[in-house]
């Protein structure tokens, strides 16, 4: 009788956070897991965990994915799905954020995901179907004065979900585009924001965005917003971008 190969999915970011949850959500399907972070001790930690492969990676370091990629397509030639979350916060405006995190932003939330895609799209391609799923955000649509670098790498990487998902559809290649709102992560602390209990059931836990990625991977959806009732809240500026700048600038 033969065996099922267990499929293989590539997680960044997944030392902690959304991209943890998302590992250990994927493990609970039956995917072999290889875990990509930049801290070794949590990635360990997760691995042994999940019965899980991983390896020490920044993604924002184009050398350093190519050189990663090599040795997991070389275990493993055949990648189910990629799975691209490492972000940063980036918290600051264009003015006042010193420059270089402004770069290493859009380095990581950004490049990152370019990055990956190029150096696994040969596994991706050889276990077709496969999927990709990007990690997005809420700020992908909207752009606040006071996020102004964060918000920018968001709206590029979910421009290249977009593209990437008419060019690599002919390849049987799904990509998707998960936006969640507001994430309660060690990364994204946000409780502490309010203790206004509205405030409170707003924010998610990890485990939302994984199970809504989880459930997004195999099917025809190429975007998804975590929750659901946070894509209204963006139409505004997509409608009537205008107004919007002027009611931002005067509060």
């Amino acid at each position: 009788m033969q065996v099922a190969l267990r499929r293989v999915a590539v997680v960044t970011g997944a030392s902690s956070g959304i991209g943890a949850a998302i590992a250990r959500a994927l493990a609970k399907e039956g995917w072999r897991c290889v875990l990509l972070a930049r801290r070794e001790e949590r990635l360990r930690e997760l691995a042994e965990e999940l019965d899980a492969e991983f390896e020490v990676c920044d993604v924002s370091e184009r050398a350093r994915v190519d050189a990663v990629a090599g040795r997991v397509l070389a275990r493993h030639p055949r990648l189910g799905l990629l799975v691209n979350n490492a972000g940063i916060r980036g918290g600051g405006d264009f003015v006042s954020l010193e420059p270089d995190l402004i770069e290493q932003t859009v380095r990581t939330n950004y490049l990152g995901g370019v990055w990956c895609l190029r150096a696994l799209l040969p596994g991706l391609e050889a276990a077709a179907p496969s999927d990709v799923v990007n990690v997005v955000s809420v700020a992908g649509t909207v752009a606040l004065g006071a996020s102004g670098p964060y918000a920018a790498s968001k709206h590029a990487q979910l421009a290249f979900s977009r593209s990437t998902a008419a060019l690599l559809a002919p390849r049987r290649i799904r990509v998707h585009s998960v936006l969640p709102g507001f994430v309660e992560t060690e990364g994204f602390p946000q409780r502490h924001r309010s203790s206004n209990r509205l405030w409170q059931r707003v924010v998610l836990e990890p485990e939302a965005v994984a199970r809504r990625v989880v459930g997004i991977v195999g099917r025809a959806a190429p975007e998804a917003t975590v929750p659901r009732w946070y894509r209204p809240l963006t139409l505004p500026a997509v409608v009537a971008p205008g107004l919007l700048v002027r009611l931002l600038g005067r509060r």
